[in-house]
């Protein structure tokens, strides 16, 4: 068996190199049990040394264009030779346990996909709060938070990938379709628990409290119109670092 680790990265070179020592020491779980594994770096149009620190890594770097994170994800996938594909973001620290209980839950065959509860990696009280919120529903409804998402390679073709339509809440929406394809298969999703993924809290001191709230009203009285147009989803894609 063959795991694709698959990182989306725009204008990540304060974080990334730090990232992907994690990840490729994360990697040593799937090792110790005999499973294969590759490290894929999408560059999503950087404009920085996003594409050289993933080389200097030693991951295999592909390029996206469009700056779009379903997209970057999209792309590394294409570009996956594993029968599974772990999904992680730039700024988030896997540890070897969370890699151990991925790997457990993927050879059980008990599962089509999967996430993990998160955690930040530094304290604002109010968004610990969200973040626990979150994670609720990430257990109850099966949703896999973007930051952690593993898969069936088959699987994720089967349904599409990520929706390219889709600026934000990419990952719910894969939730959902990968859901739906379960029941189908008689398997299901779950959401690792034990050894939560440690994830950047930058959001919260690089945009205030109102820019925050804003984008939430503006996307529960539009419909979710929002997560569909890049200007409105600025807090994930004005570069801001």
């Amino acid at each position: 068996m063959k795991i694709s680790i698959v990182v989306p990265a725009f204008n990540e070179e304060k974080l990334l190199a730090a990232s992907l020592a994690s990840i490729r020491n994360a990697m040593t779980a799937f090792a110790g049990q005999g499973i294969e594994s590759e490290l894929i770096v999408c560059d999503n149009n950087s404009t920085d040394r996003t594409a050289e620190i993933a080389r200097e890594a030693k991951a295999t770097v592909v390029f996206e264009p469009v700056n779009q994170i379903g997209r970057a994800r999209n792309k590394g996938a294409e570009a996956a030779t594993g029968e599974w594909l772990i999904f992680v973001d730039a700024d988030s620290h896997p540890n070897k346990e969370l890699f151990a209980d991925t790997a457990a839950a993927i050879l059980s065959g008990k599962y089509l996909y999967g996430g993990c509860t998160v955690k930040l990696d530094h304290p604002y009280p109010v968004a610990s709060v969200v973040v626990e919120f979150w994670n609720w529903i990430s257990r109850t409804c099966k949703y896999a938070a973007g930051s952690f998402i593993f898969c069936e390679t088959a699987a994720f073709r089967e349904i599409g990938g990520f929706d390219a339509n889709l600026y934000v809440g990419e990952e719910i929406d894969l939730s959902k379709k990968f859901k739906r394809l379960a029941r189908k298969k008689g398997r299901r999703g779950i959401i690792l628990r034990a050894h939560p993924l440690v994830t950047s809290a930058r959001k919260m001191h690089l945009y205030t409290s109102r820019e925050h709230v804003r984008f939430l009203l503006r996307t529960v009285l539009r419909g979710g119109g929002t997560l569909r147009k890049r200007e409105e989803c600025h807090t994930w894609y004005d570069g801001r670092r």
